[in-house]
């Protein structure tokens, strides 16, 4: 009966851990999946995280950029308005230089035709005088008809001769007012050709630097806000990642929660002041598997983007300061980063060495 008895229970005990050893089969795969999917909206989150960075990086590139084109702009509209100045002030010499050419060209066709009249005359007097007899003075005294008639034939001698040499004088004058109105007009001409092409120029200059102005304006805007809306699309999808991380985390900690009501601690080895892993789906966690899947999932994470890795996400600096060897905690073993989080945990921090400890409800 004892035997019987004994065989039982046994056999109760064998039934009670096959159940358990199903039980625990078929859960293995939920939480292997949980830790899977944890690990890639980790992954995922991390690089959206670096996305951002790179678009803050490129729009803060952009807007100093816009700073330097503004102040490109500023300096070339000053320019522009000086030029604009300028070619007003042209304009205004050339309207001005124009009036004068046209007054110019009109005395120049008036004392043209007034040298060709004094020509005619000096010409007609000319050949009057090589036609007629020309008295000299011998003649007019010998015959004279008295004193009254000598003095009457002097004076229309020296009349006549006047008259000829005042001819000559119009005649030089009208000749040297002709030849300076037309060196003024030539002059005129010049400066009216030169003031009008520099004009042409101007203008196609002025076109030139401001279509240049627009097309890098349009450019940059264009650049600007193709690039904001790819932020805000990044930090849309980040907020998301974070929503469903944040579900995910505490549905793994309800079940961690749970699981750990339901079964009873294990006990701490020997000389060891705590045992945290043992809190874990089946241990070998150096502290409790709650914050281990928060943190990663149980999974050896490359640095996201504070530079934590690893399957307990160390910071590079606490890695180093706890004697982990290497650079970061993910490019060393799990055994290596079993001994430093222990070393962590046991060190004083404790829970508070991780954010996650606070989600979980672990302090």
């Amino acid at each position: 009966m004892i035997l019987s008895r004994r065989r039982a229970a046994c056999v109760c005990i064998a039934a009670a851990a096959v159940l358990a050893a199903l039980a625990f089969v078929g859960s293995a795969p939920q939480t292997a999946a949980r830790a899977d999917t944890l690990g890639q909206l980790n992954s995922q989150l991390g690089a959206e995280q670096a996305r951002q960075q790179h678009l803050n990086s490129s729009l803060s590139s952009l807007s100093s950029l816009i700073s330097g084109l503004d102040h490109q702009i500023q300096l070339v509209e000053n320019r522009l308005a000086g030029v604009q100045a300028q070619l007003a002030s042209d304009r205004a010499q050339l309207a001005r230089d124009r009036a004068a050419l046209k007054r110019e060209r009109a005395l120049v066709v008036k004392l043209r035709a007034r040298l060709a009249l004094a020509r005619l005359a000096l010409s007609k007097q000319l050949v009057a005088s090589y036609e007629g007899d020309r008295p000299d003075l011998v003649s007019v005294v010998l015959n004279a008809n008295g004193f009254n008639n000598l003095l009457d034939e002097i004076a229309f001698l020296k009349a006549a001769e006047n008259q000829q040499q005042s001819a000559i004088s119009v005649t030089s004058r009208a000749k040297l007012r002709a030849d300076q109105a037309a060196a003024r007009l030539t002059k005129l001409e010049s400066r009216d050709h030169r003031i009008t092409y520099g004009a042409i120029l101007q203008e196609r200059a002025l076109a030139s630097m401001n279509a240049l102005l627009q097309s890098k304006q349009s450019a940059l805007a264009r650049a600007r806000s193709a690039q904001l809306l790819e932020l805000h699309a990044s930090e849309q999808h980040a907020g998301e990642l974070k929503s469903k991380i944040a579900q995910t985390q505490a549905a793994q900690a309800a079940a961690a929660a749970a699981a750990a009501a339901s079964a009873p601690a294990p006990a701490a080895p020997v000389g060891s002041p705590t045992a945290p892993g043992s809190l874990g789906p089946g241990g070998g966690w150096a502290i409790p598997w709650a914050i281990v899947d928060c943190e990663s999932g149980g999974q050896n994470l490359p640095p996201n983007s504070a530079g934590a890795s690893g399957y307990y996400q160390i910071i590079p600096s606490t890695w180093t300061g706890y004697g982990g060897s290497g650079p970061a905690a993910y490019l060393t073993s799990k055994a290596e980063q079993d001994a430093v989080a222990a070393r962590i945990w046991n060190g004083g921090k404790g829970a508070s060495a991780w954010v996650c400890a606070g989600i979980v409800g672990i302090t």
